[in-house]
């Protein structure tokens, strides 16, 4: 396996490459060097990625147009019509509390604001980037329908929707006769398995492409998350600490698996980068893996993984230290939802 050898997007017939870019570390919130951003998207599709993703959220726009500035900045190649680009919309954009969410209102506005960003004239795969109960899912899988139909965008997806809301997707889709939903993006890594329980085989039994994100949790993957070695430093870990702390109660666990999976790494040979990235590709579900560097140095080392073959030995040795399906905490999900949030939704109230 290699960069070029392209992987079937579920049923669309699309095809892509094992790594996507996810982009949200360009911009003010990871790497603000616009110059920077556009050489490390320029190598990742000279490498032979040819999926890039983006939101409207991130940076709050600011990926959108690096990334724009960068699909027009390949001179005389005309790559941006080789290139899958992928946005999302949901999150809040401008502190504006009408922009926002996934009523037919705001989508068709955030797509007109992110197609204008990426200076182009239509998405790829334009996706719900958060599941949201206030809305029914007609509105949104309707508002989406027409646009594919007006060609702003090729296809549509969803992204951190439980179980249950992947599948009312799909029946809102066929209950009207719409265009349905072909995609679901979502966490996935050696520390992070809860889609094997469901999402992963619902995904399979409507035939959806499977973007996952998060290979290196968070940069728990990343190898410096070891046992006595300290706090190591850490961007993220600055912007949430009580996620990342190693001496919280709450991620002991998390720490030792770390460790061990490390120890495995070494003793495979291995980087736990590329151990870690080589385990999410392994999954005959997953169309694609998003790998979201900063900087090139983070790109250079993640890179080689696409040619990373696990062994049968390997894979039963990571699910010995992580059996399969398992959550450390709610917040590794990607979404702590409503009803576990809000206690208001559990009780009746009584004078």
């Amino acid at each position: 396996m290699s960069l070029t050898d392209l992987r079937l997007f579920g049923r669309t017939g699309l095809k892509v490459s094992p790594f996507t870019l996810g982009t949200m570390n360009f911009g003010a919130r990871g790497n603000s060097s616009h110059e920077d951003s556009i050489r490390i998207i320029h190598r990742a599709l000279d490498a032979g990625i040819n999926t890039v993703d983006t939101a409207d959220v991130y940076s709050k726009g600011e990926s959108e147009e690096i990334v724009g500035k960068a699909l027009k900045g390949l001179g005389s190649k005309n790559r941006r019509d080789d290139v899958i680009l992928a946005s999302k919309f949901h999150g809040n954009v401008d502190g504006n509390p009408l922009h926002q969410g996934n009523s037919r209102w705001w989508i068709t506005r955030a797509v007109e604001d992110s197609l204008r960003r990426l200076g182009t004239d239509h998405l790829d795969l334009y996706q719900v980037h958060r599941p949201e109960a206030q809305t029914d899912i007609d509105e949104t899988v309707g508002a989406l329908d027409d646009l594919v139909h007006q060609g702003k965008i090729r296809y549509y997806g969803t992204s951190v929707f439980s179980p249950g809301e992947l599948i009312e997707a799909q029946w809102s889709a066929e209950k009207h006769k719409l265009e349905r939903p072909v995609s679901e993006q979502v966490p996935y890594s050696l520390l992070i398995r809860g889609i094997e329980r469901e999402t992963l085989p619902i995904a399979r039994s409507y035939g959806l492409g499977v973007l996952t994100y998060g290979p290196l949790a968070a940069g728990w993957l990343s190898g410096k998350y070891r046992l006595g070695a300290g706090q190591p430093e850490s961007r993220r870990a600055d912007l949430i600490p009580g996620r990342f702390d190693v001496d919280a109660p709450h991620n002991a666990d998390k720490l030792r698996a770390a460790d061990a999976l490390a120890v495995l790494a070494e003793e495979s040979g291995l980087s736990l980068i590329h151990l870690a990235l080589g385990f999410v590709l392994s999954h005959p579900d997953v169309s694609s893996a998003i790998i979201g560097p900063r900087t090139l140095e983070h790109l250079e080392s993640q890179l080689g993984a696409a040619d990373v073959v696990l062994s049968s030995d390997i894979l039963d040795k990571i699910d010995e230290i992580i059996p399969p399906g398992t959550v450390f905490t709610e917040r590794d999900t990607g979404i702590i939802r409503d009803a576990i949030a809000n206690p208001a939704l559990r009780r009746t109230v009584t004078a």
